[in-house]
């Protein structure tokens, strides 16, 4: 142990901790702005400068050591005075319009220039030209980037995909993505990390909650909206919207004219027991060779791997995600049901994912009527905004229940949007589908393995007339890439593999709400899988809606040889930017 003093107060810290987190520690709040713990630890910013007594120059409090007897001081005139001007300096090459910005009231930079008191920028104003990519669901707006390196370092540290890159030199760094390019003409997988960690407004998803305002005020149109378990789950951590559930949020969208409400999970539950079947079959075929089968639900690991591993994309499962699953059955089946043209219909999703704003617009999914199975994707975030300028409230509501025939969904459904829980609930479907009889309802979540080499979990699983099958979890594009490699390296066998891009799974995708250096997929988890454990109607083929779907195939070609169609796509019929046309 480290002794030091801090502002008067002494204190301890194990050899190796930084000064601003012996400062936390002892609860002295030390102002940053390009921080992030573990992540992004350089001191480029130098808002959090510190003053050590015998040290001529301040010290960058995120990337300096403590030691034995250090004296510090982060509030001396020395200190504010620098972080003043670094602070003005920053603000002259700044975009200052707060007011219309998608961050305000929750941007670092903002809170600093309150808190420090900084009001005039003694500077002249040199903003960076805009360059915005419309074709982008992730825009980037130059002239508000306060160079941080963040973005950086989340692409590659974390999702190691390295599309951000620092540019020019001297007066004209910048950051920008590698070779310059448009984002939409480089291997992004829009994951959207990087819109999450950006402490300002530089980085945000395409915000449509605009074009959707307009398609509610179209009397010619029929809007409706799709969302499942995530979306409610995290509106609540808006204070706002603190007391938001799955029907208030329901009754709320139809108070802003929604037509109807549908619930997203269901089409997960055709995803698991569709999955469950693909698993079998691929087990008991030679189709089971030495790739494993890898899930195909999440639009930006599938990005992944036609980018960076395009010899792979053969083993992708078929299935698309949910939110384009439930579009297209809309699409079909539900102006059967209503009379009303297929053409007028507008599907808005609402999901935790950026990527899927991009998966929407593929050619591949307008098999519902022809028209795109899903017209606009709003994030969470984005749904707080459509719900504010429509002045919608959620606690002063009446709660309405989903719209038939697309409202019921197991808790499987809830838990696939937690890493390990697509692969729990399959796993339970297969074992239904092997034996006609209801598996044990413990969570095959508890035998994942991991240890300190890995950066996925595995086990080994025994299915009926199957045998073992090796099945590994992974979250987060960097530990996919590992798991990638080892595969690739003849160093790691699976039979089955579950991918998320977002660490943690969709509970912790990139278009969930902001939370400044904290992370909160590990808690949105916590709470899915325990409503799991409580729920009686656990197993997605236990799902009466899914039931009348394949029992009824109410709408013409539902069905091919009792596969679900409309569930699957073809992953290859699609390239990405850098890839030459079949």
């Amino acid at each position: 142990m480290v002794n030091l003093t801090i502002n008067g107060l002494p204190t301890q810290a194990e050899e190796g901790t930084t000064i601003l987190q012996a400062a936390e520690k002892l609860g002295v709040f030390v102002p940053r702005l390009c921080y992030w713990k573990g992540l992004n630890q350089i001191g480029a910013c130098r808002m959090c400068v510190v003053e050590v007594e015998g040290n001529e120059r301040l010290a960058a409090a995120c990337d300096a050591p403590v030691e034995e007897g250090m004296v510090v001081h982060t509030d001396s005139p020395r200190v504010i005075a620098a972080r003043k001007t670094t602070l003005r300096l920053i603000l002259s090459q700044h975009n200052l319009s707060c007011k219309d910005c998608l961050r305000t009231k929750n941007c670092v930079l903002q809170s600093l220039f309150v808190k420090l008191k900084v009001n005039a920028r003694p500077y002249d104003l040199k903003l960076e030209r805009k360059r915005v990519d419309p074709n982008s669901p992730i825009i980037r707006e130059a002239d508000k980037c306060v160079k941080c390196m963040r973005c950086v370092q989340v692409c590659d540290k974390m999702q190691t995909v390295h599309i951000w890159d620092v540019l020019g030199n001297g007066a004209r760094v910048t950051v920008g993505a590698t070779g310059n390019l448009p984002l939409s003409q480089t291997l992004c997988t829009y994951c959207g990390q990087c819109v999450t960690h950006c402490p300002v407004g530089a980085l945000t998803a395409r915000d449509d909650s605009a074009k959707v305002h307009d398609m509610l005020t179209d009397p010619s149109l029929n809007v409706v909206f799709q969302f499942g378990s995530t979306v409610p789950l995290a509106l609540k951590e808006t204070s706002e919207y603190s007391a938001t559930s799955a029907k208030r949020l329901v009754a709320g969208l139809k108070r802003i004219g929604a037509a109807a409400v549908f619930n997203s999970d269901m089409a997960a539950d055709v995803i698991i027991v569709e999955s469950a079947r693909e698993l079998i079959e691929r087990l008991k075929s030679s189709k089971s060779g030495s790739r494993p089968l890898f899930t195909s639900t999440c639009p930006a690991w599938v990005r992944f791997i036609k980018g960076q591993f395009p010899d792979s994309v053969g083993s992708l499962s078929t299935l698309k995600s949910p939110s384009q699953i439930l579009g297209s059955l809309v699409k079909r089946i539900y102006p059967e049901k209503t009379g009303i043209d297929p053409h007028s219909l507008r599907v808005v999703s609402v999901v935790p994912c950026v990527a899927e704003k991009s998966a929407c617009t593929l050619n591949t999914m307008k098999e519902g009527c022809g028209d795109n199975d899903v017209d606009v994707v709003l994030t969470t975030r984005e749904l707080t905004r459509l719900l504010r300028s429509m002045k919608s409230q959620m606690n002063d509501i009446v709660e309405e229940d989903f719209d038939e025939p697309f409202d019921k969904a197991s808790a499987s459904s809830a838990i696939s949007n937690v890493s390990g829980g697509l692969m729990d609930a399959v796993l339970h479907s297969a074992i239904k589908e092997l034996t006609d009889s209801n598996p044990e309802t413990k969570n095959i979540r508890n035998i994942f393995r991991s240890d300190d080499t890995l950066s996925w979990k595995e086990a080994t699983i025994a299915l009926p007339d199957i045998g073992d099958i090796r099945v590994a979890v992974v979250s987060g594009l960097g530990n996919a890439r590992n798991l990638m490699e080892a595969l690739e390296n003849g160093e790691a066998a699976y039979d089955y593999v579950e991918v998320m891009a977002c660490p943690g799974g969709c509970v912790g995708g990139g278009g969930q709400p902001i939370h400044e250096g904290e992370e909160r997929a590990v808690s949105r988890g916590d709470v899915l899988w325990r409503l799991d454990s409580e729920k009686t109607n656990r197993f997605a083929y236990e799902n009466d809606s899914v039931e009348k779907l394949y029992t009824n195939a109410p709408s013409e070609g539902l069905l091919r040889d009792g596969v679900f169609s409309l569930a699957h796509t073809d992953h290859a019929a699609w390239n990405m930017p850098e890839q030459t046309e079949n």
